[in-house]
């Protein structure tokens, strides 16, 4: 009995060395601080991947939106789904780390012909067993079964991180889906208002036509120009649908149409000031694509220790303890017991250079992960530095098109005056109705850009995995 609980015991003991590299993390091209418009950017008090995106995003409809888009988005779940793969995987090799203990019992019963019997005549014999055991167990002296097990929640770690990658990049989608939506519907509206304008425009042409004072290629100038503004319009409708049909696909639903029509105007859209980048190192720590390539990179320094390890001798036991008999009411007397011990070694002699090339698998597979991992920092921070490159200059841009757009409205009405008292041409006032109108589309693909880049920012600094701050 002491022998068969010292088994496994004594093998637990032994599994302790490890044949693989000692992790390093690569060192990465981490600047001390972010530029923002000339400036370093200070450290914030609560870096941006704890802001949650119910804090972030105020509108109500947005809300919605992405409530419902982690909800019903099939690529979110396949992420999900992915994470319970890995966890079972691991599952798995964990429990190779362990002794599998069994428990059997069996009754045999045979007849030995008499030619075969040694007392010359036919033989019926009957046997009953119950053992309890390990079966082929490897003791780990070099770590091939822990390295693997590391591997495996290495594995595990970066699908967890990947799931938080696609939920922040599905709230982006899900927000800018929405502004696009709200842009091209701002378009239509705006399209609509030129046209009434453009509508009065011709009437007046055509009433000055029939009283002979404009010609008949004034009358077809201001006509043109109405059916140009009538082609933008169904322009704006169609990218206002293929938007909504975008949205409804991150949605993973059917959208209510009347809680998009009362969403707010992007003038007063719903979502926090653009927020501050804090510090670089802040976003090795908390973007989850850069965690999930450190953890590949780790499963695959542990791959090399289990690539090291099949170099040596491979140790298996089988044991077990249990008790025997040729009558069933025996099977617990008294001197019924039995037990075994058999461990096994195998040593790599000749493989034929299998073992070499698998150790060879893995180092380069740890060589594309530190690459992977050095990319994705690069990636990371590009994305960053490109958002912060257009917060620089977004908001002179939007008050300078601002200005134009009033200035282009003030001229339309200053022209309209003076071809109505005939000191311009019709040409002239045409001109600055098509001046107003691309003054009128800047500006507002400029506030869309503004609050798009808010988005961005928020994504790319690691927000939108909380549902509101972990301190709240």
């Amino acid at each position: 009995m002491r022998t068969a609980i010292t088994i496994p015991v004594l093998a637990l003991s032994l599994s302790a060395c490890s044949l693989a590299p000692v992790y390093e993390r690569p060192a990465a091209p981490v600047p001390g601080a972010w530029q923002f418009d000339g400036k370093p950017v200070e450290a914030v008090a609560v870096p941006v991947a704890d802001i949650g995106w119910r804090e972030f995003y105020t509108e109500p409809v947005v809300r919605q939106l992405i409530e419902r888009a982690l909800e019903h988005n099939r690529e979110l779940r396949t992420a999900i789904l992915n994470i319970e793969l890995a966890r079972a995987q691991y599952g798995i090799r964990r429990a190779d780390t362990l002794p599998s203990v069994g428990a059997s019992a069996g009754a045999t019963r045979q007849r030995v012909p008499a030619d075969l019997s040694p007392s010359g005549s036919s033989v019926i014999s009957d046997q009953y067993q119950v053992d309890i055991g390990v079966t082929g167990f490897e003791l780990d002296f070099f770590g091939r079964v822990r390295n693997l097990s590391d591997a495996a929640l290495a594995e595990y770690l970066a699908t967890e991180e990947a799931r938080r990658a696609v939920q922040i990049a599905l709230v982006a989608q899900v927000a800018g889906a929405w502004l696009s939506e709200r842009a091209a519907s701002e378009q239509i509206a705006l399209f609509e208002r030129t046209i009434e304008s453009r509508r009065r425009s011709l009437d007046l042409v055509r009433m000055r036509h029939d009283a002979g004072v404009a010609s008949e290629l004034d009358l077809r100038q201001t006509e043109g120009l109405l059916e140009g503004a009538r082609a933008e319009l169904a322009e704006a409708r169609r990218i206002r649908l293929q938007a909504h049909n975008a949205l409804e696909f991150l949605v993973g639903q059917t959208l209510d149409e009347a809680a998009l029509a009362g969403a707010a105007s992007l003038d007063r859209a719903g979502l926090s000031p653009a927020p501050q980048a804090g510090l670089p190192s802040t976003l090795l720590e908390r973007r989850p694509d850069i965690l999930a390539a450190e953890a590949r990179l780790r499963g695959a320094n542990a791959s090399i220790g289990a690539a090291r390890a099949a170099f040596f001798p491979r140790i298996t036991l089988t044991a077990g303890l249990g008790t025997a008999s040729n009558e069933l009411s025996g099977l617990f007397g008294g001197g019924s017991g039995v037990w075994r011990f058999v461990p096994q070694l195998t040593l790599p002699i000749f493989d034929a250079g299998r073992n070499r090339a698998s150790l060879d698998l893995a180092e380069v597979r740890r060589d594309l992960a530190v690459v992977d991992y050095e990319r994705t920092i690069q990636q990371a921070f590009r994305e960053v530095a490109d958002a912060l490159a257009a917060r620089s200059t977004i908001d002179e841009r939007i008050r300078a098109l601002k200005a134009q757009a009033a200035a282009a409205a003030r001229s339309v009405e200053l022209a309209e005056l003076r071809y109505r008292s005939g000191v311009d041409s019709q040409l002239q006032w045409l001109d600055t109705q098509r001046s107003q109108l691309l003054a009128e589309q800047a500006l507002l693909a400029a506030r869309v850009a503004e609050l798009a880049n808010r988005v961005e920012l928020y994504k790319v600094l690691g927000g939108g995995w909380h549902e509101v701050a972990p301190s709240s």
